[in-house]
This record gives structure tokens, C-alpha cells and sequence, in this order.
């Protein structure tokens, strides 16, 4: 519990931050936000005339995108504090009239104008993504399996759209259950032994974790198809497959295909780990 109301660092400001552990989603507050980007001497008197300009002039209410979350304030006790999301915050500070907030606003300028030209030539979406994995470091090896293991996510996801697959929350599920099935273990819980929180669980997969996800999917599909599964229960069938092959090679290797490693940052790393073991 301490390490969701932990600290993050903002050049000099500490910004406190919540882990929605189900939606794995971080809320940031939005007092100590506002307090980074405008060296207000009273960021909650700021915050609240904020409020009051923009509804007024934009006709938008901010509190719309913010929760209340009980956070440690500074005299130690835990207090309702608005909070948001990335994307809530990012929409805040379009509203914040400082040149700290300057180069959010442009950067939010250039990733909308990369997204409308991603739209026009969708080619250029995948180009972004594996510039993306090369500033990172992963292999042209590893970047290929790794598009390769997209399309066929995509092809199976198309699939599901047109066969009453229709809710996030039900991709979710038939997700967990083809993923359960190949690898002896949830979703959630391959995330917990990388280490990982928010981070994209296949962009830290190694090569055989990732051949068998694909593997996975590509046969869940190919079964679906041949039987025109239908709605959540049919689909969630013909997902129960793909576990023999990752067993035999288990076999043949004496290596678990299932691994903790990850791409993290040494930093990242270290302070993921701290923050798994404070929740132990």
C-alpha cells in the first residue's frame, strides 16, 4: 500500500500518485501538479479558480476527468485529493497558462499531428513502432516476431469483433484464458514475475514467449473458424488449446518458456522491484 501512495519526483516537486491495481491505471494529483508547473504559493486556491475560468470560458468542467482519492498530505493523514490520469492530466494542462506547461503542449501538438498523419498512411504507425523498439533496443529479430505476433493478435481480434465479441472486457477474458492455457499462468500474474505494472506485457516478452503467444492465437483462430464460434462461451472453447507444444520444448530444454526477464530500464527495474516487494 505504500508503494501506490509513493512519491514520483517532478524536477524539484514531489508528485503523489495512486495504482489503481484493477485498471491498472496511475492517478496522479492534481494539486501537486499544478504546483510544479505554476510555483503557485497556494496550488489549491490555483486549482480551484482553474476550474471556475475554464467552465466558464470553455465550457468544460474539470472535475469531470479527476477522482477523489485519499492521499497523505503533508501533515501525514490521509485526505480526499482530486486526482487523474494521464490523460486527464495532460487535458489540465493544456489549461495551465505557465511556461513550465509550454513544452507539454507542444509535444501533445506533435503526437496529434503524427496521429492525423498515421490516419491519412497507416504504414507510418508501424514505421513510429519500430523506431520505437530500436531507440529501446531490441533486435530487428525480436522486432519482427514481435509484428509479426501483432498481425496475427489482429486477425484474431477481427475475427472476435465480427462474432459477437463486442465488450473490452470480454477480450480480456478470452485473452486470459488463451494465455492461462499456453503458459500455466494469468495475464496478471506474467506480469508479476517481469516486474511489470503498466508496461505492455508483449513488448517485454522474450523470443520463445512470444513465438507461443502467437502460436496460441493463431491456432485459437484457426479452431474458432472451423467450428464459426460464436459469443463469449464458444470463443472461450476454442481458446483451451496450445499447451502441449510449450510442455515439450520445457522437456526437451530443462527451461521454463515463461521467464522474468524484461526490457526495463536499469532504474525502472530497481524501483519495480522495490515497489513488488513493499506489496509482499
Amino acid at each position: 500500500m505504500e508503494n501506490e501512495r509513493s512519491l514520483v519526483v517532478f524536477e524539484k516537486h514531489k508528485i503523489r500518485r495512486f495504482f489503481d491495481e484493477n485498471h491498472e491505471i496511475w492517478y496522479f494529483s492534481v494539486v501537486d501538479v499544478v504546483s510544479a508547473l505554476t510555483d503557485s504559493v497556494n496550488p489549491r486556491d490555483y486549482w480551484y479558480k482553474m476550474k471556475i475560468r475554464v467552465q466558464t470560458y470553455d465550457g468544460f468542467e474539470l472535475s469531470t476527468i479527476c477522482r477523489q482519492l485519499r492521499l497523505k498530505s503533508p501533515d501525514g493523514k490521509l485526505r480526499q485529493t482530486d486526482c487523474a490520469d494521464v490523460q486527464g492530466l495532460l487535458r489540465i494542462i493544456q489549461s495551465i497558462p505557465s511556461p513550465k506547461a509550454e513544452p507539454f503542449k507542444q509535444w501533445l501538438a506533435k503526437v496529434g499531428y503524427e496521429r492525423i498523419q498515421d490516419m491519412s498512411d497507416p504504414a507510418l504507425s508501424v514505421d513510429r513502432a519500430r523506431e520505437y523498439w530500436q531507440q529501446h533496443g531490441r533486435s530487428e529479430k525480436w522486432i519482427q516476431q514481435r509484428m509479426m505476433g501483432q498481425e496475427t493478435r489482429n486477425k484474431l481480434t477481427d475475427y472476435w469483433k465480427d462474432h459477437e465479441i463486442k465488450e473490452q472486457d470480454e477480450y480480456a477474458i478470452l485473452t486470459n484464458i488463451i494465455h492461462q492455457e499456453w503458459s500455466g499462468i494469468s495475464v496478471q500474474q506474467h506480469k508479476q514475475i517481469k516486474n511489470l505494472k503498466t508496461q505492455n506485457l508483449r513488448d517485454h516478452m522474450n523470443e520463445a514467449e512470444l513465438i507461443f503467444t502467437a502460436l496460441a492465437e493463431l491456432s485459437t483462430r484457426q479452431i474458432a473458424e472451423s467450428v464459426d464460434a460464436t459469443g463469449l462461451d464458444e470463443n472461450a472453447l476454442a481458446g483451451k488449446i496450445a499447451k502441449n507444444a510449450g510442455k515439450e520444448l520445457e522437456q526437451k530444454t530443462g527451461k521454463s518458456v515463461v521467464t522474468g526477464h524484461n526490457f526495463l530500464p536499469p532504474e525502472k527495474q530497481k524501483k519495480e522491484l522495490k515497489g513488488n516487494s513493499d506489496e509482499s
